[in-house]
């Protein structure tokens, strides 16, 4: 174990220069942009080499020669996400702009469902995620000079962001699961709904399932990133 730890670390795919493909072979960008349309539509477990080369009708090795691993290819979908997404225009007032901030980044959650659970974890490397990271910061600076408390805003900005879209994804995920849509969900848990709230056991569940109004996934969004830019102004106070 001590001496697998000594092992240097493998280059980032930053600092590494880049082959120019032979004349027939898929360049680094192809490749790319068809692993991300795999991931969009069938979710990132179906991204692999083989069927990257599959779809470019190229040898699997062939890719190796431009892409070292899979690991390296999502870091550079991930980048490629970033690169076609402008950063919001920054206003100079931390609420607005940290607002565009987490708007954008529901929109982009959404439209790739695979890509929340990679931004979770370590963070994004490439010099278009970076950028849109030095946004954010940027944007919470012009609430507090602390760089340190600046961090933390951002980072429970977008842990809002990053669990109100999963669980707008579970929702479409539960739909082609079962094949029903919300509406149809509910008619059919409605005769058993009915006698949970005439028993009288759960007070509040019924006065919810009765009288609260319907929210839309974009009004409880904005509810919840006001209670949070709320919060943090707050704090910042």
């Amino acid at each position: 174990m001590a001496d697998a730890a000594k092992e240097p670390a493998p280059p980032l795919v930053w600092t590494k220069d880049r082959r120019t493909p032979r004349r027939q072979a898929p360049s680094v960008d192809q490749i790319v942009r068809t692993a991300l349309a795999i991931a969009d539509a069938e979710g990132l477990s179906a991204v692999s080499m083989r069927r990257v080369a599959s779809e470019l009708r190229s040898g699997t090795a062939s890719l190796y020669r431009y892409v070292a691993s899979r690991d390296e290819l999502l870091d550079l979908m991930i980048n490629e996400v970033h690169r076609a997404e402008e950063p919001p225009a920054l206003t100079g007032e931390w609420r607005t702009d940290l607002g565009n901030v987490a708007r954008q980044v529901r929109a982009g959650l959404l439209r790739h469902p695979w890509l929340g659970t990679e931004l979770t974890g370590r963070p994004a490397l490439g010099a278009h995620s970076l950028r849109h990271h030095e946004v954010a910061l940027t944007a919470a600076a012009a609430l507090t000079p602390d760089i340190t408390l600046a961090t933390r805003v951002v980072h429970t900005v977008l842990a809002y962001v990053h669990g109100a879209t999963t669980h707008e994804l579970a929702e479409s995920r539960t739909q082609q699961r079962t094949g029903l849509t919300k509406e149809q969900w509910r008619a059919s848990v409605g005769p058993y709904m009915r006698k949970v709230i005439e028993g009288g056991g759960y007070p509040q569940l019924a006065r919810r399932v009765i009288e609260a109004e319907d929210t839309g996934p974009d009004e409880l969004f904005e509810f919840g990133l006001r209670c949070v830019l709320d919060g943090v102004g707050a704090l910042a106070d």
